[in-house]
């Protein structure tokens, strides 16, 4: 007997290949954004962007839209080498710096951290962010003396809406996300919450008592595929 078609909602917009994909197994995808990012294109942040680009730095990135701010910036591959979190992250510094820049990757940026810490790092380190990135990372790093400097690329706001659908799942990719979505919905004590790491689900229980799971790996079709093999089997 075939089951009822699931509905989820999804924070972040999915490629069609993604909601196809789900579709096929009966989930039922709808998207609604409640954050909009966008670069920031002060002079000074654009020019010491084309500045570091002509010499020899790390790079930490813990977003993919830090990585596409900086990039809308650069002509051309620079001789940077990286650390990353793993996914679209890395899959977008891969594409235009290719995979032998990347010294590390890591599902969170506790695990990112250790390994930077763990490594002796011989060019100048530089974390490019966004205005609400977590402290987690730069206290760490300032704990072990870890010489760093931080250049916010990106801006985050929030874009709260009210949800009038009743769904059986939730996706939040981020900790932004989350307070934009509670900040004008209230849900079901059975809705089931995807999380893409941890400080996302942290956030989310800050709010809510409802069960959440948590993706594997830091991807939008990881954490769909979660959700879909979660209501699979159950």
């Amino acid at each position: 007997m075939q089951k009822n078609n699931i509905n989820i909602l999804c924070t972040r917009p999915l490629n069609d290949a993604i909601i196809q994909k789900a579709a096929v197994s009966n989930i039922n995808i709808e998207i609604a954004s409640f954050i909009e990012t966008t670069p920031i294109l002060s002079p000074n942040i654009i020019n010491e962007i084309k500045t570091l680009s002509t010499q020899k730095i790390i790079a930490i990135f813990t977003s993919m839209n830090a990585v596409e701010a900086v990039t809308n910036q650069i002509n051309l591959a620079t001789d940077w080498r990286f650390y990353c979190l793993s996914g679209t992250t890395k899959d977008l510094i891969i594409d235009f710096w290719g995979n032998e820049s990347i010294i590390a990757t890591a599902k969170n940026s506790s695990e990112l951290c250790e390994k930077i810490i763990q490594n002796r790092n011989e060019y100048p380190i530089y974390f490019f962010a966004g205005d609400q990135r977590l402290d987690s990372l730069p206290a760490m790093l300032n704990k072990h003396s870890v010489h760093f400097t931080e250049l916010l690329v990106y801006s985050t706001v929030h874009t709260p809406k009210k949800i009038d659908s009743n769904f059986d799942g939730i996706v939040f990719f981020s900790p932004s996300a989350v307070h934009s979505f509670f900040s004008n919905n209230v849900i079901d004590a059975e809705v089931v919450l995807f999380s893409i790491g941890d400080t996302t689900k942290a956030t989310i229980e800050s709010y809510v008592t409802n069960k959440i799971i948590m993706s594997d790996f830091p991807s939008k079709e990881m954490i769909i595929e979660k959700a879909t093999a979660y209501f699979n089997n159950n």
